[in-house]
Parts: structure tokens; C-alpha cells; sequence
């Protein structure tokens, strides 16, 4: 099964696979306007006042994951009590925070229960910023500043600071609400937080959308210890491990099994991983500057 939650809605697919090679035996996908209209949406996020403030609510999100567990079951009983992987894509640059509850109450899920009625709580910050916020101008400068310049930002994370990126978002809600923050335990990725959902642990962040956060370092693959000091008190604690895009997050949820009918094989059942950059595009990780073309490097400029 492939999961693709973008800005507007969630897809599946189901693909049928042998030695031969794959073919798609079903596909569904429904709009969060249309499905979740209790979380007020409109194409799929929540603007206010300021029109340079973007969210989401990441409870609308779990809550769509139990509703297309729901429609597979009833639509495809066979295919899905055969189910075998799970890979999952999710917009880009997204950031969902968790608190201290968050981690028990994921671990030991209901499944006499709704997803979104035992998520609730788990989140130290009830929407969450998404790809189209630019509302961190200042974050990007007082970051790109204490790491040495818009160069070192880039020769490390692989482009300057961009206002929809996490790290500049973190920045922005350490500053606003440092109470909220100091709440928070866990800071995923939408990516990382779906496949958290679906496996029941605590899932690893992308290489590939991890390079889109102004805190990844791209030559080791690891958190740059000077990114996040500019960012945010207590930071490395509070991001998951970084992982290759080909990792297994390990097996489905026992309570997702059951409520897709692979119960009695949820060990066999693997959560893996891709990412979806802006909804439509399939990312790269970046490389640093000074390993790019001429060519390539006008949207990375200081």
C-alpha cells in the first residue's frame, strides 16, 4: 500500500505485486475539505489575518489515515488482509510537535477506538506550520547570521534559509510560544509523523526532507550541531534520527493491523518510506554549493 498525504488530501494505492513486477489494484483519494470539514479547512489549510501564515491541523491528518484504513477494509477486504508493506509520502517542510504523551498513547492505540479521538492531546502545538508559510523572514536572518552567513548555511544544509523551511519555523515558535515549546518532547516532519502513526513507534526523519529543514548536514547526513544552536534551546533532543529514504520504520502498528485485517501478521507487515516535495514533486537530497553546477545554483544564492 502506497499513502501519499499532501496539502489538500490523502491517496492510496494499492499495488499487486510478483516476481513479474506490480500493477495497481486499487486507488482512492479524498479531499480534507470535503471528508473533515469539522477541521475548517479550505484546500486543506487554515489562514488567518496575517496572509503569510499557513497551517494545518495535525489531528485532521491522523484522523484522515483511520478514515482510508476504514474505506480499504470496506472496499478491498482480501487485498487488505494480505497487506505486506506500507510506504509512505507526505508534503515537504511541514513540522508537527508532539508532548510527553505522545509517545505511550501511540504505542498503545485502541482499535475499538478512533485515531484522531486517542491522538488528541499528544500535540504541544495544535496546528502546524506547512510548506506554503513564509512568515519566518526574521528566523531565516537570526539563523542564517549565527551560523556564519548565507555560504555556510548553504555549504552545510545545501541552500540558504527559506521561510517555509522547519528550522526557521521551530526558531518562530521557540520565540512565540516558549512555553509550548519547552512542552515539546518530539519534533517530526509530516512525513515522519505518518510513518510514527503507522508503526507505532518513533519514526526516523527522511535524509530526502530532512535537507529541506536549515538543520540537516548534508556531508555527514546528521543534524549540524551549529544549525541547531542557532535555532533552538535543547534542539538535538528533540528531533528523531535521520534515516535513508529506503529505510523500514519497522512493522505496522499491531493496532492498525487490526483494524485492516492483517491481525496475526503484523510482524510481517513493514512500514517503509518516500517523501513528496510541494505535493507534486519527487525530491533529491541537496548537495552542497560547492558540488553543484553554476547552472544550478541561482535559487541557492545568499
Amino acid at each position: 500500500m502506497v499513502l501519499t498525504l499532501s496539502t489538500q488530501s490523502l491517496t492510496a494505492i494499492l499495488l499487486e505485486a510478483d516476481a513479474h513486477g506490480s500493477r495497481v489494484v486499487y486507488e482512492h483519494t479524498f479531499t480534507f475539505d470535503a471528508a473533515l470539514p469539522q477541521y475548517q479547512t479550505t484546500h486543506g489549510v487554515i489562514r488567518g489575518s496575517d496572509p503569510s501564515v499557513v497551517l494545518s491541523p495535525p489531528l485532521m491528518w491522523a484522523d484522515a489515515l483511520d478514515r482510508m484504513l476504514g474505506i480499504l477494509v470496506r472496499e478491498r477486504p482480501d487485498e487488505m488482509s494480505r497487506l505486506a508493506a506500507v510506504s509512505g509520502s507526505a508534503q515537504q517542510h511541514g513540522s508537527v510537535y508532539l508532548n510527553k504523551n505522545a509517545a505511550s498513547r501511540l504505542a498503545s492505540l485502541d482499535a475499538a477506538r478512533p485515531l484522531a479521538e486517542q491522538s488528541d492531546g499528544v500535540f504541544s502545538r495544535a496546528l502546524s506550520p506547512v510548506w506554503m508559510d513564509s512568515s519566518t523572514t526574521a528566523e531565516c536572518r537570526e539563523i542564517t547570521a549565527a551560523v556564519g552567513g548565507d555560504a555556510m548555511m548553504a555549504r552545510h544544509t545545501g541552500s540558504r534559509a527559506f521561510e517555509r523551511f522547519a528550522g526557521p519555523q521551530i526558531r518562530k515558535f521557540f520565540k512565540h510560544e516558549p512555553d509550548a515549546y519547552a512542552r515539546t518532547v518530539r519534533i517530526h516532519l509530516i512525513s515522519s509523523f505518518l510513518a510514527t502513526l503507522l508503526a507505532g513507534v518513533d519514526a526516523p526523519v527522511d535524509a530526502g526532507d530532512g535537507s529541506g529543514m536549515s538543520l540537516l548536514d548534508l556531508p555527514t547526513h546528521a543534524w549540524w550541531p551549529l544549525a541547531l544552536a542557532a535555532t533552538a534551546p535543547d534542539l538535538s533532543h528533540k528531533l528523531p534520527a535521520v534515516a535513508a529514504s529506503s529505510a523500514v520504520v519497522g512493522p505496522l502498528a499491531r493496532v492498525l493491523a487490526r483494524a485492516s485485517r492483517t491481525a496475526g501478521r503484523a510482524g510481517d507487515c513493514v512500514v517503509g518510506r518516500q517523501h513528496l516535495q510541494h505535493d507534486r514533486h519527487r525530491p533529491r537530497v541537496r548537495r552542497p554549493l560547492d558540488d553543484l553546477p553554476r547552472h544550478e545554483r541561482h535559487d541557492l544564492r545568499p
